[in-house]
């Protein structure tokens, strides 16, 4: 029977060593008895360049590269400056920001999740600005040690304006949702970024659409199974 895996938000980094822990255990495991594996951004916690040296990232591409399966990969807000080097080291298929995906007689559209909270414009705007080509060139290119300054004072930014944004201004905007499901004709939708995991009806879709949201791994592992029966969200332990 085709099993189709989502994981998210799984923040990958040299400080916390059970979640990379667990995230192996996973491919060693659950990864094996599915025929498709999609990963939906954020599989590290931050990423300054595929020439980061760090054992970590050899370490993980070592590993999806052993999997049996397709394993697919949608950029993330703290992991977007993956590129074409590393994916081909894990042997995976970098995707577009957002994919349908027809299995089961149905329409799922997959995606990171950060552009359906509209609520948040300055996350939004800052978004673009980092997205743009010229700018992610310049960054690409100034010393390892610079970048990795970058980021860390970037993390540090931005932990400190969640701290005073309310939580639904950070969640998905149900407007938003409906207009991706609508403009790809599909009933379905699977994401990340929120951490929030959970399975909604989107009824004014259609009556059995739905949104599946991915849970982090901070302290148990999260995927979303699609089969024939549906969607399943499950959460384990590492």
């Amino acid at each position: 029977m085709s099993r189709i895996l989502f994981i998210a938000d799984l923040h990958l980094c040299q400080e916390e060593p059970a979640i990379t822990a667990g995230f192996l255990h996973f491919l060693a495991n659950q990864a094996l008895t599915c025929s498709e594996l999609y990963i939906l951004g954020d599989l590290f916690e931050a990423w300054i360049g595929d020439d980061d040296p760090a054992p970590l990232h050899q370490q993980i591409a070592q590993a999806i590269a052993a999997l049996p399966i397709p394993v697919y990969f949608i950029h993330g807000n703290r992991d977007f400056l993956v590129g074409k080097r590393f994916a081909q080291q894990a042997g995976m298929q970098p995707l577009p920001e957002e994919v349908v995906l027809e299995r089961f007689g149905q329409r799922l559209v997959i995606m990171h999740g950060d552009t359906l909270c509209t609520d948040d414009v300055n996350y939004l705007a800052f978004r673009k600005k980092v997205h743009t080509p010229w700018i992610q060139w310049l960054f690409l290119r100034l010393p390892l040690a610079l970048r990795l300054s970058i980021a860390r004072k970037m993390r540090q930014s931005s932990q400190q304006a969640n701290q005073h944004k309310a939580m639904a201004v950070m969640d998905v905007n149900h407007q938003a949702v409906i207009e991706v499901l609508v403009r790809h004709q599909a009933t379905l939708l699977v994401h990340g970024h929120t951490h929030r995991p959970a399975i909604h009806p989107v009824t004014e879709v259609s009556p059995s659409a739905q949104r599946a949201v991915l849970g982090a791994w901070h302290h148990e592992g999260w995927m979303i199974e699609w089969t024939e029966q549906g969607l399943t969200l499950s959460h384990f332990p590492w």
